[in-house]
């Protein structure tokens, strides 16, 4: 494991939410004070196994998974590019977006990319949301080859 000033390249987990906007945030001024490249992923989970996807009572047109599949990786596109056009120009940046299970694709990024440190944000979900949805930050935390930072979604002045 690298020592703090070894750091060199930063995997930053981002979703479109304001969870991952701190995290995306922290781990871009991260890079920038320690010279790192940056790898921005952004993991689309599959969608559910069904091949139409429409609400009858609106009256909408089915729409094929296919069609579904690609309007996520569009999205997914989108956001990563936004992100990234924002970084200095002098970061390097690379950007990944995956399909498939958050925690597993997370740490398989990591791997391949040969992350130094992950950084991803959390919902902060407890009790019987946490239970039903898991925690892909704690997951990713017990798996992880690599540290993992993890930014907190609560402000500072809530802890009791």
């Amino acid at each position: 494991m690298k020592t703090f000033n070894e750091i060199t390249k930063i995997l930053i987990a981002v979703e479109d939410s304001q969870y991952s906007e701190k995290a995306t945030s922290y781990g871009i001024e991260l890079a920038r004070k320690l010279n790192a490249e940056i790898a921005l992923l952004h993991v689309n989970e599959v969608p559910v196994a069904t091949p139409y996807v429409a609400d009858p009572l609106l009256n909408e047109p089915p729409i094929m998974m296919p069609e579904m599949v690609h309007a996520q990786e569009d999205a997914s596109k989108k956001l990563l590019n936004g992100i990234a056009e924002s970084i200095d120009p002098e970061t390097t940046v690379y950007t990944f977006h995956k399909m498939g299970d958050p925690k597993t694709e997370i740490l398989n990024t990591a791997e391949e990319w040969n992350a130094d440190i992950i950084i991803l944000g959390t919902h902060g979900r407890t009790g019987f949301d946490h239970f039903i949805s898991g925690s892909v930050a704690e997951k990713v935390v017990r798996k992880a080859r690599c540290p993992v930072l993890i930014i907190p979604n609560k402000d500072s002045d809530t802890v009791k």
